[in-house]
């Protein structure tokens, strides 16, 4: 709390004041520290708890009796922060959803070309959201969710809901547009994009499941967040999501637009791409990585930071209450050292270890920050240069090596949560990573029979990774464009990067089965390489896109979101799938798949023998086959 005066008797009032708050909320309050240069004064108030859930809870039980009659008073710290972020993140999902759930209708209405086909993948949505929710309930009766964890549950589900829903409902009315029945084109589909709506759907569990290594407890509420939400979307999509379409058969055409009713849509326009692409691979290929790369260039001067007052609006009351304890308060705010010493050392100890503390480079002038208790001292040091600089980690590490006083000297403040922050992000990341990437490989190896097409998988989810973060680096860190989206340039979030890591490269494995799954089928008939990535690519080339603008819609609405790393996850998710699901999908991997010829379905004898015991893969029966067909299992062929 800071308060507009250092005038003595309105400092009692004010301790009077705060010390007949609530016991069973505040474990602490200290007397008003005044500042004569600004005329202000400060109050350190304790909540009673230690889990940030009931923090907030203490919070607004006792927020009403802060303020003191006649003085302006500013609430600030980290629980009115949190609960400023909470509020506004409830408040934006709102938004959010009653923005893209129309559009989505009206879109997917174009992209069927129906209100019964187009409703399907909507009502999916609806479920996963309800169904993630009440899981994340679930768990926050055991263990501590984060707020976010709400977006982020609803975010994946809708957006992967809508997603499986395309690509059951596209698959099934091509199947009846084939000629067959209802219970041969239901099992067609399910045989079909069902295994690779269950085979993305585990990808990207696995993925997100990566968030579970971390030791933080921000990551674990978002890992299972979004882990309940893209579950529940694939089991509605592949039981609920079949019954319907066997229910309806060919009234899922019913209530057609026009456009529908006069033609099905051409696939001739996808063909002429793949053979221009595939007539002049290299030179599709090369310029395309060459400016991936570019794009992706600023991410090596990629700096991390906290979640601070500076992720909300300028002019939020606890934003303005944060910059002012910063300003005018500078030696009591977190933007310095907090050291505590255990132990009960002697005064003379702690003074002589507060000079070597202070003669380290970056530290500025270090003071005991309260009388000792139960043994305890606590120092506060401030810093010459910016808390997240080179220069302050730097003596972060310099005063932890001090020998200190006492039984144990533990160092806190922002710039030792971020680092230690980065310390375990970095030491369980290269698990994250092997365990992506061998899911990656084992699976899609399982699925389509070949060794080269799961690391050519990983390549290009990694070309999309690093140019969508250097975008948001370039932007949110280095501030170009920064005004344009109202937000404050700032060091990056690691928690929040290492999330869209998971989502990105799980998304961009999930269109890369969804074309290869249909490459596949193609090369199963007996096609040539460039026959089947032909017809893959005219098969599911309106499907990709259209996913993809559906997700832009649902996650691009967090882009326009009060909260800046809400802003951070909806623009990370447009340049995401706007470069993955075009230039990459339709451009780089058909490129490539020419380049490397019938080597890409290559494997090694014995893992091919693996594959065929334990291939998860079951392509549905050719195109070319009557209606009706009994849907056995068509062989890769095994060519060179």
């Amino acid at each position: 709390m800071v308060y507009n005066t250092t005038d003595p008797a309105q400092l009692q009032k004010i301790t009077e004041q705060v010390s007949g708050l609530p016991a069973d909320a505040v474990l602490k309050a200290m007397p008003p520290f005044p500042s004569p240069e600004s005329g202000k004064s400060l109050v350190v108030i304790t909540l009673r708890s230690g889990d940030s859930n009931t923090q907030i809870k203490q919070y607004e039980q006792i927020a009403d009796q802060l303020p003191v009659d006649g003085l302006d008073a500013q609430v600030g710290g980290l629980v009115p922060t949190q609960k400023a972020i909470s509020d506004m993140s409830a408040s934006d999902l709102t938004k959010a959803e009653a923005v893209s759930l129309p559009i989505v209708l009206i879109l997917l209405i174009v992209i069927f070309g129906g209100l019964v086909a187009a409703s399907l993948p909507v009502l999916v949505g609806g479920l996963a959201i309800m169904g993630s929710l009440g899981v994340l309930h679930a768990v926050s009766l055991v263990a501590d969710v984060n707020s976010f964890a709400v977006n982020v549950a609803s975010l994946l589900g809708l957006g992967m809901a809508i997603d499986y829903g395309l690509f059951m409902v596209g698959r099934f009315r091509e199947e009846l547009a084939a000629g067959r029945n209802t219970p041969d084109a239901v099992r067609r589909t399910v045989m079909s994009a069902g295994r690779t709506v269950l085979f993305s759907a585990t990808m990207l569990v696995i993925a997100l499941a990566g968030l579970l290594l971390f030791p933080q407890g921000f990551l674990k509420s978002l890992s299972y967040g979004g882990m309940s939400a893209v579950a529940i979307a694939a089991v509605v999509s592949l039981t609920l999501l079949p019954a319907l379409m066997a229910i309806l058969g060919h009234r899922v055409d019913k209530l057609a637009m026009p456009w529908r009713k006069k033609k099905a849509p051409s696939e001739d326009g996808w063909r002429r791409l793949a053979g221009r692409v595939m007539k002049r691979p290299v030179l599709f290929a090369l310029p395309i990585v060459l400016v991936l790369l570019a794009l992706g260039s600023p991410f090596l001067g990629v700096k991390f930071g906290e979640v601070t007052e500076k992720v909300l609006p300028e002019g939020n009351p606890a934003r303005v209450a944060a910059e002012t304890v910063n300003s005018d308060f500078a030696a009591l705010s977190n933007s310095g050292f907090k050291i505590v010493v255990t132990g009960d050392p002697a005064q003379a100890d702690v003074q002589a270890f507060i000079g070597e503390v202070s003669a380290v480079p970056g530290v500025g002038d270090a003071q005991i920050a309260a009388e000792p208790a139960n043994g305890v001292w606590l120092v506060n040091a401030g810093l010459d240069q910016d808390a997240l600089s080179d220069e302050s980690k730097q003596a972060l590490r310099d005063v932890r090596a001090l020998d200190g006083p006492g039984d144990e000297v533990l160092v806190g403040g922002s710039t030792a949560m971020v680092s230690d922050s980065l310390d375990a992000i970095g030491d369980k990341l290269p698990l994250m990573i092997v365990l992506l990437v061998g899911a990656t490989f084992v699976l899609m190896f399982l699925a389509f029979g070949s060794v080269l097409l799961p690391i050519k998988a990983v390549l290009m989810s990694a070309l999309s990774l690093s140019a969508t973060f250097g975008v948001l680096v370039w932007v949110f860190q280095d501030g170009h464009g920064a005004s344009l989206l109202g937000v404050t340039p700032a060091p990056l979030e690691p928690g929040i990067v290492v999330l869209m890591a998971a989502v990105v490269f799980g998304l961009s494995t999930d269109y890369e089965v969804f074309l290869l799954s249909r490459m596949v089928e193609a090369r199963g008939r007996g096609a040539s390489t460039e026959e089947a990535v032909t017809a893959g690519l005219a098969k599911t080339g309106r499907v990709i896109t259209a996913a993809a603008l559906l997700l832009i819609v649902v996650t691009g609405a967090f882009a326009f979101s009060q909260i800046t790393m809400m802003r951070f996850v909806g623009v990370g998710m447009i340049l995401a799938l706007a470069l993955d699901a075009t230039v990459v999908r339709m451009l780089l991997v058909p490129a490539v798949l020419k380049v490397l010829g019938d080597a890409v379905w290559w494997a090694p004898g014995p893992l091919r023998r693996i594959q065929e015991r334990m291939a998860i893969h079951d392509e549905a029966p050719a195109d070319d086959e009557t209606a009706g067909g009994d849907g056995n299992q068509t062989k890769v062929p095994q060519r060179a």
